[in-house]
């Protein structure tokens, strides 16, 4: 990971996006204190299920019709 101020940043923004492409990482520093971190985007992975709706189920049918009652009274 390679420290970087604002300043430098600005600058070199377009090297810096060139060597983030390569796989580096970059924390952008303001008077010495972390601000933020330019990491390389990760594409998802599609057939991952995700960690939290992979728990939800469904117990029914959701494509079937609804009987009369279900829909209840139509005036």
């Amino acid at each position: 990971m390679k420290l970087v101020n604002i300043h430098e940043a600005k600058t070199r923004l377009s090297s810096i996006l060139h060597e983030i492409e390569k796989g580096e990482t970059f924390l952008i520093c303001r008077h010495g204190i972390p601000i933020a971190e330019l990491i390389p985007h990760k594409k998802a992975d599609r057939l991952t299920y995700h960690p939290v709706l992979r728990k939800i189920s469904v117990n029914y049918d959701p494509t079937e019709d609804l009987t009369q009652e279900e829909w209840g009274e139509t005036e």
